[in-house]
């Protein structure tokens, strides 16, 4: 990280949204810890009439925090610090004078454009000095390996400082994209991070990618939250797969494959023409097996290989 950047002493605003653009539950599971762990407070609640559709994102019958029973509906939540919000604390340990905002919330189902004019609104209201967007999608990686996550920027002093991507991914995109290419057109200094969360256990939260995600803001940010039991939901969130592999023969040789086309690319002495050849020869065992199995990846099971979305 560098040692003065926007993303490390400024006023930061991290942005992730519940649906298309959250595999696993682990970006919107990040904001919200960062929510919790550093006393945010509500600053603003975006119009939901305006753009939440609720046949989507369907309200819930509850109770609330006094036991009175009603209807909860979706919301779409600006978070930032507040006379009683707790300090944030840095790298080294001590408490510093960054101010951190959150917004988090489902992903608007209608009237992007003016979603995106109302946010760029409220960073020029907070003085947001860098946003940082985080998503999470379905991938072809093994459960078993560390969480990876791609980080980009559209701009190029970024790039330089924190050593990393502009994305070419071309092709739908969900409301982070929108948002992130209007902050960018709006002079905002943004940065995209991305976990790969393993598609064959798509239906349940994905402890494991929120922690990477949560390291990965740390390291570019400077802000530290506070782990809590993820470490141990990680551990037993690895650890009930297994155990699903461990009784499916088909499910457990996919795995496999997946292990070793990721050793391969993360071994030391992997050349550039070392990986490609790996790759096809992976992709030339799924063709071989879609075809056997009538055009899935293997058997029954929840596990079965699913169309990752894109960023």
């Amino acid at each position: 990280m560098p040692q003065h950047s926007p993303f490390s002493d400024g006023r930061l605003l991290v942005v992730a949204f519940e649906g298309w653009n959250d595999a696993g539950e682990a970006a919107s599971g990040l904001a919200r810890r960062i929510v919790e762990s550093l006393g945010l407070d509500e600053l603003r609640e975006l119009d939901g009439e305006r753009y939440v559709d609720y046949q989507f994102n369907r309200p819930s019958v509850g109770s609330d925090e006094s036991g009175v029973r009603g209807v909860q509906w979706p919301r779409i939540v600006l978070y930032g610090p507040g006379a009683e919000g707790r300090p944030v604390i840095g790298a080294t340990g001590s408490p510093t004078d960054r101010d951190v905002f959150v917004l988090v919330g489902p992903e608007p189902s209608r009237t992007w454009r003016g979603f995106c004019a109302e946010i760029i609104d409220l960073a020029d209201v907070y003085s947001i000095d860098a946003v940082v967007f985080v998503g999470a999608m379905l991938a072809d990686v093994p459960h078993t390996r560390p969480i990876s996550v791609f980080v980009s920027s559209e701009n190029a002093g970024v790039r330089a400082a924190f050593d990393v991507d502009k994305s070419s991914y071309e092709g739908p995109t969900g409301i982070l994209g929108v948002l992130a290419d209007a902050m960018d057109k709006a002079g905002l200094t943004t940065l995209s991070l991305w976990a790969s969360v393993p598609h064959y256990v798509h239906n349940s939260p994905s402890p494991k990618a929120t922690l990477s995600l949560l390291d990965k803001i740390e390291e570019l940010t400077d802000v530290t939250v506070p782990r809590g039991t993820l470490l141990d939901d990680a551990t037993e969130w690895e650890e009930g797969i297994d155990a699903l592999a461990a009784d499916d023969e088909d499910m457990a040789s996919y795995i496999g494959q997946l292990e070793q086309a990721r050793d391969t690319v993360d071994s030391p002495e992997a050349s550039g023409d070392a990986i490609a050849q790996e790759f096809e020869q992976y992709l030339r065992r799924r063709e071989r097996k879609d075809g056997k199995d009538g055009g899935t990846a293997g058997g029954e099971g929840p596990w079965r290989p699913q169309q990752p979305p894109q960023q």
